[in-house]
């Protein structure tokens, strides 16, 4: 392991803290917006240069180091590392907090706590940089707490979001203390397995367990709603606790629960028509197509699940994004008529159909190469797993055209003030389109990244253990007719006892 040759990640993380202090003593809500967007921007620029550092300073040594900016303070106290960099890691969540701190009104800057935003993006970096399983569980349950806030000084009630996070909460805890007590070298029993899998299906919001965040989405404020949902950190914590040691079985029923879901979600999404919601579920079945990638466990299916997984944090955020611009201009949207936006905000029409395009792998944009992945490796494994895949993804296609063509098409919309974006707005609407261009013209980089982070997870299970089986009568006569010294580096004292007592 090489080093990185700067402190990046706790500079990342020390710094939205700060900044969260910063903010919280600032009186004036729109000077606390100025501190925010420093801050992040900040936070953003170190994360920037922690995966420059790794990608390429070190690339020059040799494809195979991997770097690690360990945090050396923790490291020191428990005597390993603790927050490292590696494949799964990526500045796109630090980009997500950046571009909803630029894109928030000077109207809404009352209803939005920047201060919370700094200390969840603080939670979110933690959780992508860690590697130790206790400190992924208390930071991933850390990271429920700002959402909770939120519904609370907004007076909504918090009773579903409540039961569903302690739940997932009291899975993680249950479930890996088990693993814990049973130890490494073995196939872990139902008690430590079954647990974790449920946790992780709350977390993601795989049905039925999926109510709980499309009640978030319908009652927090939808930039709180999209960074605490858009980073996938169900699908975070799958690799980290669920896939090394979880036997296949496993893998199956979460991935056919998945599936199920994907489909589900996908059908509601087109038939609803309140924005916020039409947008829960259509997040819900692209993060359920990430989970089927997961159990896909070869590396040209989990290749494409990570490069879904990297392509929804930017798609579907900058589509939420884009919705929370709209609404932040004409309130809760209804999908039920035309709205005729198009001449008022034509930029926000570009990025809202560009965003939900690459969320569904339109060619040409970052989700294309990753969904034909995903596609290709299950189809390899299960064949009925991709033809549902396929139905997905097609749901989503068409759900994202009607509504765009209900917000922005089909009459001329009146209006006495101007709809129109603020450069920021114009920035944020650009800097999304580039990035999901260039990752659909130019994957070479994106894919290879992906693909190592497989074959590491992959790596992880190499140590998963099953019972021995007993041998045949056919290895029995194997061992018979085999010669002494005839097989490469096998003594003819390692043959069974069995085979010994027969004669052989």
């Amino acid at each position: 392991m090489t080093d990185l040759h700067l402190p990046w990640l706790e500079g990342s993380i020390l710094m939205a803290l700060i900044g969260a202090l910063a903010v919280s003593r600032a009186r004036d809500p729109h000077r606390g917006r100025s501190w925010c967007l420093i801050f992040s921007g900040l936070v953003l620029a170190s994360t920037i240069g922690a995966w420059l550092d790794f990608e390429w300073l070190d690339f020059g040594q040799t494809q195979e180091i991997q770097a690690d900016d360990a945090w050396h303070v923790l490291s020191s106290l428990v005597g390993r590392e603790v927050l490292v960099i590696d494949h799964l890691s990526a500045p796109l969540v630090a980009m997500l907090y950046f571009l909803t701190a630029l894109t928030t009104l000077g109207t809404k800057v009352r209803r939005f706590s920047f201060a919370s935003t700094l200390i969840s993006e603080a939670i979110m970096l933690a959780i992508f940089s860690c590697k130790e399983p206790w400190l992924v569980i208390a930071l991933l349950a850390a990271g429920t707490v700002p959402p909770w806030l939120e519904l609370r000084s907004r007076g909504q009630p918090t009773r579903v979001y409540s039961l569903y996070t302690l739940a997932y909460i009291a899975l993680m805890i249950a479930g890996w203390t088990e693993v814990e007590i049973e130890g490494d070298g073995r196939v872990h029993s139902l008690w430590a397995v079954v647990p974790l899998l449920g946790a992780i299906l709350v977390r993601g919001g795989i049905a039925p367990f999926h109510v709980w965040l499309t009640d978030l989405f319908e009652r927090a404020t939808l930039g709180t709603a999209v960074l605490f949902a858009a980073p996938l950190t169900g699908a975070y914590a799958t690799a980290r606790l669920v896939l090394p040691i979880a036997p296949d079985w496993v893998l199956r029923s979460m991935g056919v629960i998945s599936l199920a879901t994907a489909v589900y979600a996908a059908g509601m999404s087109l038939v609803h028509r309140d924005a916020r919601r039409f947008f829960a579920f259509l997040f819900l079945s692209h993060s359920a197509l990430v989970f089927v990638g997961l159990e896909v466990v070869t590396p040209i299916g989990l290749t494409g699940a990570l490069c879904v997984w990297f392509s929804v944090v930017l798609s579907l955020g900058g589509f939420g994004l884009t919705l929370r611009a709209l609404e932040a201009r004409r309130g809760r949207l209804l999908l039920t008529e035309h709205q005729g936006l198009y001449d008022h905000a034509p930029a926000l029409a570009v990025c809202f159909l560009l965003t939900g395009l690459a969320s569904v792998g339109f060619p040409g944009t970052v989700g294309f190469i990753g969904a034909e992945l995903l596609v290709d490796g299950a189809v390899e494994t299960y064949p009925h797993v991709g033809v549902a895949v396929v139905i997905a993804a097609a749901l989503n296609g068409i759900a994202v055209v009607q509504a765009y063509l209900k917000l922005f098409t089909g009459t001329r919309h009146v209006s006495t003030v101007s709809l129109r974006i603020g450069p920021h707005e114009r920035f944020a609407v650009l800097t999304l389109s580039a990035f999901i261009l260039l990752g659909g013209l130019l994957p070479q980089h994106s894919i290879a990244s992906r693909y190592r982070a497989a074959i590491e997870l992959l790596g992880h299970r190499e140590g998963l253990s099953s019972e021995p089986e007993a041998p045949t009568q056919d290895d029995e006569n194997q061992h018979e007719h085999e010669v002494p010294g005839e097989p490469e580096g096998v003594s003819p004292r390692t043959t069974d006892s069995r085979t010994e007592s027969s004669g052989g």
